[in-house]
């Protein structure tokens, strides 16, 4: 993912933070992951899906976004 889009998207979450490419655990991952919340991103052909629903880890309530 190209750094000049990654300085302008950002977590959609309440308590959203910078993204930075891959996941805690594998930062090879097609994933975006959140600085501030946790949650990974996926990103599918190139781009990002940033939907909270779509969102892997991170703490949300209700269990959404885990899996």
């Amino acid at each position: 993912m190209e750094a000049q889009l990654l300085e302008i998207l950002a977590c959609p979450c309440e308590q959203h933070g910078a993204l930075r490419p891959g996941l805690a655990d594998d930062a090879q991952a097609d994933y975006l992951t959140c600085a501030s919340c946790g949650r990974g991103f996926p990103v599918r052909d190139g781009i990002p899906v940033l939907l909270l629903e779509e969102a892997v880890g991170g703490g949300s309530p209700g269990g959404a976004g885990e899996g």
